[in-house]
């Protein structure tokens, strides 16, 4: 077996890129002190946003309800001559016939009495891949044209193979069939900090613009914005044969991968940007193949940094790091290869651990090396 492991140090200013039910940047307890915390779920999902500047739309898939809506469009696109509301009906009956259980939704209390009933939907969010709703969608207007149904074994296989990238890396569970499921080829670690942190509170005032030119005073809204900043220390990794087997094409696992650690590493969650601005990149990136399991360095923090005199957090994070990565080495085994990518001085310690790259080089090399090892196994 072959693993990518992704280490990544970034500082994160006054933010509050992921909030809990109350709406205060969620945290952590970890080694016995307080940390701010972001969820895997809000970086996988920025991770997939931003694979909309890496690639290409049919390598991208769709994770909604609205199932039968969506490949509606696609069957519209392929059959200008059949009406939506047809369309819509006709990937209904496809779904089904994969094995997908829909319902009809319930109309709005604003919506006409002779308003069309609203597509189908899924009970759950699906996650389907441009390339399955295109199968689906032939598979559908071939039907019709035969005056005929769509075939269940026929519709199960369109949507059974050729994945897009998202869905390959992170998996789908389809609760109706488990014949539907893809196994996951990545796992994204909660980030947290590697510092201890307060929660701290932004008092905030709104003036009415046209209060304040009648020269009237007072503020027409007040309130309070939750807020911390912190180092984060994520992790990620992928599982190198799990994607070849999930995209069944040794080039496109190579490009996935690839796209994956630049698509993770540069994307951050939206929570409260235009309030903070918090958009970083990472201090430090550190980016390992592994041959016989991921292994996340979080043990590095658990005692909680401090900033001292003579460091910064970011230094004596990389130092920490450092160790632990040569710790882990010494005691089990070491990785085959690592690259490391480092802004400025506080980064150097993480420099011996690897080929110091710059990001650009890291993903062509990460893209070189899969396709390298791929083919050796095959």
């Amino acid at each position: 077996m072959t693993y990518l492991d992704i280490h990544i140090l970034q500082s994160v200013p006054p933010s509050n890129i992921n909030r809990d039910d109350t709406g205060s940047p969620k945290s952590a307890v970890y080694g016995g002190v307080r940390r701010a915390r972001v969820s895997s779920q809000a970086w996988k999902r920025a991770t997939r946003k931003r694979f909309n500047l890496t690639l290409d739309i049919s390598d991208i898939g769709h994770r909604t309800k609205r199932v039968a809506d969506l490949l509606g469009e696609y069957i519209v696109v392929l059959d200008p001559t059949i009406g939506k509301v047809e369309a819509d009906k006709m990937g209904s009956a496809a779904l089904k016939a994969a094995g997908i259980k829909l319902s009809t939704p319930k109309p709005s209390k604003n919506s006409p009495k002779d308003a069309p009933p609203s597509p189908d939907e899924s009970g759950y969010l699906l996650f389907l891949s441009a390339g399955q709703y295109q199968a689906l969608a032939e598979l559908s207007v071939a039907a019709r044209t035969a005056e005929g149904t769509v075939e269940g074994k026929a519709a199960k296989a369109a949507v059974q193979q050729g994945h897009s990238i998202d869905v390959a890396l992170f998996g789908r569970m389809v609760a109706d069939d488990a014949e539907l499921n893809v196994d996951a080829a990545a796992q994204v670690a909660h980030a947290i900090s590697v510092q201890a942190v307060e929660q701290e509170f932004d008092y905030f005032t709104a003036v009415d613009d046209a209060q304040e030119r009648d020269q009237e005073s007072g503020a027409a809204m007040i309130g309070t914005v939750e807020f911390n900043s912190s180092t984060l220390y994520r992790y990620a990794n992928v599982n190198i044969p799990g994607l070849r087997k999930n995209l069944g094409d040794t080039a496109a696992t190579a490009r996935a991968t690839a796209a994956f650690v630049e698509s993770l590493a540069l994307s951050m969650p939206t929570g409260k940007q235009n309030t903070f601005a918090n958009r970083t990149v990472p201090d430090a990136i550190v980016v390992s193949v592994r041959e016989d399991q991921p292994i996340n360095l979080v043990g590095a923090f658990e005692n909680a940094v401090s900033r001292t005199q003579s460091s910064s957090v970011i230094e004596q994070s990389a130092t920490q790091l450092a160790g632990r990565y040569n710790d882990i080495a010494q005691a089990y085994s070491a990785p085959s290869r690592t690259w490391v990518v480092a802004v400025g001085d506080a980064s150097k310690p993480l420099g011996t651990l690897g080929k110091q790259v710059s990001m650009a080089q890291l993903i062509i090399e990460i893209e070189q090396e899969v396709q390298s090892r791929i083919g050796e196994s095959n």
